[in-house]
């Protein structure tokens, strides 16, 4: 839980008052207490503490425990490494059997305040729901902190987005067998449940089947579970037409089909629906902002799973939009449900743009790492809009090229076209995107390649532990707030 109060009141078991290394050498710490001013005195003398970034030190006040937290210098100083600080704080031994805490800022600027709020509600967030308790464990893991800083409408919506984005992790770190796409869809209906301007189109196998979506339907021919294609169609705005479409890919559990994946790369398969979860979130958030823009939620549901009536390398489908496609690898299984939905929405929903997000490719992993996602999209304007979002959310983006001969590369012998590019293991990530190009029908559109982004498989990157990192929500949610 996290509150807004406008001054300090050092009246809870703790306080981080977070301080840099030219606050800390001027004795201008934020926070007006005599008494704390005197012990940073007496510190600076001893040089016990230098206000370096990763620096905690402890000192006593009354009856609460105050947690210097160093910066370091101003200049080096990047939200992203702010958050990591708020983060390692909070988590630090010595707030271990702490439940309330309050945060005194280095300064007021709105994006301070956000990524502290951000280090704190994303930054210690952690799935423990198959963890046992320690019978014998003290520590206090949902705390209670109390940020200096006014009531302010913005910073309430970054308490809110940063729900967003939890939700989406928590649906990707869960058993795969438990999110499915009955629990995707229960998930959805629960978040729109009352709401006005809102309506919802389910195509469960049936529905797929009699609209043609033969590429959702083969990807999913191994699974036992039902595939879906979800449609939220949302109203925010009284302006007829425009609508944004956002599509994510949610294949809850990608075994690479007859195509396995091998092991050191299967483990985390889960989050193959990172992309629908992201989409989620975004709904989520866009509901509790009331955000005034037409939008369309999509996600598009499967599991490649193995079995007798698992699809074949070689084998051709046919598409929505009537094109067909011969398989050249079933682990290529993304783009072939996310390019029925692109066609079906774009058919039948006529959306001005559209933004898909999918755990697409290793290669963009190779190109960018895990600190960037691979951006490929229509128009420069388009770029422009989401490449800023993205620099004021930290989910960053890097924009891929798209060109023309392009197209060549995915074409097939006995098909319209193949699922895999060609030459073998060249620019992957640009081929999968070429291969969705091939089914917006003109439509604007932009691609997010967040293969790296997603999950982190360890102990932790950034302000993030192991697991999901609800990557795009944060994007999204800027980018549908600031038109």
């Amino acid at each position: 839980m996290l509150s807004l109060r406008p001054n300090a009141k050092l009246d809870k078991e703790a306080c981080l008052v977070l301080i840099d290394q030219e606050q800390f050498k001027e004795k201008k710490v934020a926070l007006n207490n005599t008494k704390i001013k005197d012990a940073l005195r007496q510190i600076s003398q001893l040089n016990s503490f230098t206000a370096e970034n990763g620096q905690i030190f402890p000192i006593s006040h009354n009856k609460t425990l105050i947690l210097l937290v160093g910066l370091g210098k101003r200049s080096d100083l990047s939200l992203t490494s702010l958050r990591i600080a708020v983060r390692n704080a909070l988590l630090s031994s010595y707030l271990k059997k702490v439940r309330d805490v309050e945060i005194v800022a280095h300064e007021q600027t709105e994006s301070t305040l956000k990524a502290i709020i951000e280090g704190h509600l994303i930054g210690t967030y952690q799935w423990a729901k198959y963890k046992s308790k320690d019978k014998n464990d003290q520590s206090i893991v949902e705390k209670n902190v109390y940020l200096v800083a006014s009531q302010r409408k913005s910073l309430e919506d970054a308490i809110t987005i940063c729900a967003g984005v939890n939700l989406a992790r928590d649906l990707i770190n869960d058993n795969a067998d438990t999110v499915d796409s009955k629990h995707l869809e229960a998930t959805i209906r629960t978040l729109i449940k009352g709401k006005k301007h809102i309506s919802i189109e389910v195509l469960n196998e049936k529905e797929l089947k009699a609209k043609g979506l033969g590429l959702h339907l083969a990807v999913n021919r191994g699974s036992l579970k039902e595939p879906k294609l979800i449609i939220v169609k949302y109203e925010g705005s009284s302006k007829k037409g425009d609508y944004t479409a956002m599509i994510g890919k949610g294949i809850t559990f990608d075994t690479g089909g007859l195509n396995l994946k091998p092991t050191g790369h299967i483990e985390t398969m889960r989050c193959d629906m990172s992309g629908a979860a992201a989409v989620i979130g975004t709904l989520k958030n866009v509901l509790a902002l009331n955000v005034k823009r037409n939008l369309i939620f999509a996600v598009t549901i499967a599991e490649n799973a193995i079995g007798s009536g698992a699809f074949k390398p070689g084998d051709v489908f046919k598409s929505y939009n009537g094109k067909t496609v011969e398989i050249g690898n079933t682990d290529a299984e993304g783009r072939l449900v996310l390019a029925d939905a692109i066609s079906y929405i774009v058919r039948n929903y006529k959306p001005g743009r559209i933004i898909d997000l999918a755990t697409l490719t290793g290669a963009c992993v190779v190109a960018l790492g895990n600190d960037y996602a691979g951006l490929v999209v229509s128009d420069d304007k388009f770029s422009r809009d989401i490449v800023h979002s993205s620099n004021e959310t930290d989910d960053r983006v890097w924009r891929l090229p798209s060109y023309p001969e392009l197209k060549d590369s995915i074409k097939s012998l006995c098909a319209d076209m193949k699922n895999v590019g060609f030459p073998k293991g060249a620019a992957g990530a640009l081929t999968a995107a070429e291969f969705l190009r091939q089914f917006t029908e003109g439509t604007a559109w932009a691609h997010l390649d967040i293969a790296g982004t997603a999950f982190v498989d360890g102990s932790g990157r950034w302000y993030y532990g192991h697991g999901a990192t609800g990557f795009g929500v944060r994007l999204l949610s800027h980018y549908l707030t600031n038109p």
